[in-house]
């Protein structure tokens, strides 16, 4: 059957993320051969109201052609059965993380369910339904506003935006601010987060406040692939700790109870140490003498 747009209640629009590509391509198809899919529908509380269950960008894209009806196939069912329902028959289109956390968190405050009923519904644990209500939760409501609208990938806000905004919710924000809307990918998003988790105060707010020059000056220098460098700091970060460690045995007396063949191995290894030691830190000077030009008033 055919209903006027006006009709429908689109409460759960939020639910979706918007691809402005995919939706310029439906309305030039709509415009060629007009509707061949019906949106779904469920009856809504007045009788002459339908809650709109699937087919958002349809709808959107017959209301940029101007048009006022649209063909619906209405399911006798609740709210809540046809939108786990709807989900459940979308095998060709993986919901993202957080979309699942939106539809979850949406059933368990309008229809108060469970995390147990919600995890049977869908057939995973409630475990499972814990972690994706948790993105929802954590995730500041503007970003979340900005990944509906296409403006920010999915996964990148569910990898990066998610674990900075559990450190720092207003270097989170500060940050989208900047993206946003500037056609960023995953790989371009993840080492900005990168440089922020893993940088000084002074990296951390050039991120914030110049993040676009950061990638322009990444891709100029071609800069070593995140994990190489993770690797490095991984070397150093053991070095350290074996060293700390080392020197704790030495102050509990561990030298004074070895045996002179044993001291002399001791101090023998130790000069090795010592000598390999002093390579890395000259190697370590030599590049930073050669990493290129620095800024006038020494800003990194």
């Amino acid at each position: 059957m055919n209903l006027e747009l006006h009709q429908l209640d689109l409460r759960y629009e939020k639910l979706r993320t918007r691809k402005p590509e995919a939706e310029r391509k439906l309305v030039a198809s709509l415009a060629e051969i007009g509707q061949q899919v019906p949106v779904v529908v469920v009856q809504g509380e007045a009788p002459q109201q339908f809650v709109l269950v699937d087919g958002y960008k349809r709808v959107r894209a017959l209301r940029r052609l101007g048009q006022d009806l649209v063909a619906v196939t209405c399911w006798d069912l609740s709210e809540a059965e046809a939108l786990v329902l709807d989900r459940l028959m979308r095998t060709g289109e993986g919901a993202t993380a957080l979309e699942q956390g939106w539809l979850l968190h949406e059933l368990a405050v309008r229809f108060e369910l469970a995390l147990e009923d919600l995890g049977r519904r869908f057939a995973r644990s409630a475990s499972w339904v814990s972690r994706r209500l948790a993105l929802v939760e954590e995730l500041p409501e503007t970003i979340q506003e900005h990944v509906r609208r296409g403006e920010l990938p999915a996964h990148a806000a569910m990898k990066h935006l998610v674990p900075l905004a559990r450190a720092n919710p207003e270097a989170c924000e500060r940050l989208v601010a900047a993206i946003a809307g500037k056609g960023l990918t995953n790989r371009q998003i993840g080492p900005l987060y990168a440089a922020w988790r893993d940088g000084l105060p002074a990296i951390r707010e050039r991120v914030l406040t110049a993040p676009l020059l950061l990638l322009k000056v990444r891709q100029a220098l071609g800069t070593v692939p995140e994990d190489e460098g993770r690797l490095v700091m991984d070397d150093l970060d053991m070095l350290a700790a074996v060293a700390r460690r080392a020197r704790r045995r030495l102050r509990q007396g561990v030298f004074r109870r070895l045996l002179p063949p044993e001291r002399q191995e001791v101090h023998r290894l130790g000069a090795a140490a010592h000598e390999e030691m002093a390579r890395l830190a000259e190697r370590l000077r030599e590049e930073e003498a050669d990493a290129g030009a620095r800024d006038p008033a020494g800003d990194p």
